[in-house]
């Protein structure tokens, strides 16, 4: 029998490497594990990952085995889908990853300057009623600055088009340095171990018969960033566990 969410709650308070600071706490209770990631908790100087919006933790942990020398956080603010790869590591004795359950719209109040070496999105929420909430705008970009290392890697990972493409046309318009971009990863031929795991959701879109989309970019820290004027085509389907995406206003 599984676990409802009280359990999982439980569970997760518990968790030596789980981290609970949702918003509604966060402005009365210090994070005093900024800036002491590696000293404090990893116990080593290897570079952090994190995967933003981790939902059940299946690249955390995935990249967790794939890559001992670095050390991986997933944050979400969902703990009852977190617990699953929290779970998983804590059982397999994972000291490489750990787990902060958060909004990501305060993130950067977790991690110091150069603290983070990469970020990971995978299947975001595409937000197309408003760029502001897409973690992949230069509202964003610029939380992302305050912690991650000058020319940081981030890697987009989605099923939509409109976020796939959103993403791209930001990219361009601010001239970030691009290493790969594909809106077909499974015929791309560049799958390999990392881009080959596949999250819950992934699967049931890749059934459907969607693309995947990839893209991987870095971020400088000089700059400013700008918004594109462009409009972009809505997705016409409705993801998993998300709102009805047909019906709406093309967006900016």
């Amino acid at each position: 029998m599984s676990k409802g969410k009280l359990a999982k709650f439980a569970d997760m308070a518990e968790y030596p490497h789980v981290f609970e600071y949702p918003f509604s706490v966060a402005e009365n209770v210090p994070f005093e594990m900024k800036g002491h990631w590696h000293r404090n908790f990893f116990k080593n100087d290897n570079p952090i990952v994190l995967e933003l919006g981790c939902g059940r933790g299946e690249y955390t942990v995935g990249l967790g085995r794939l890559f001992p020398d670095k050390n991986f956080i997933g944050v979400d603010i969902k703990g009852a889908r977190m617990w699953s790869g929290a779970t998983e590591s804590l059982n397999a004795g994972m000291k490489n990853v750990a787990f902060l359950r958060t909004n990501i719209e305060i993130i950067d109040r977790f991690f110091a300057s150069g603290e983070v070496s990469e970020i990971w999105l995978t299947f975001s929420d595409p937000q197309m009623k408003k760029a502001t909430k897409r973690l992949t705008s230069t509202y964003f970009m610029n939380r992302y600055r305050h912690f991650l290392v000058d020319s940081g890697l981030i890697h987009l990972k989605t099923d939509s088009n409109f976020m796939f493409t959103y993403t791209k046309y930001m990219v361009e318009h601010n001239h970030l340095p691009v290493d790969f971009i594909t809106d077909d990863l499974y015929h791309s031929g560049l799958v390999d171990d990392i881009l080959s795991i596949r999250t819950y959701y992934e699967q049931q879109w890749l059934d459907r018969g969607l693309n995947i989309k990839y893209l991987k970019f870095h971020l400088p820290q000089e700059g400013v960033l700008e918004e594109p004027n462009v409009e972009i085509e809505l997705d016409d389907y409705r993801s998993y566990n998300r709102s009805k995406r047909s019906g709406l206003q093309t967006s900016k």
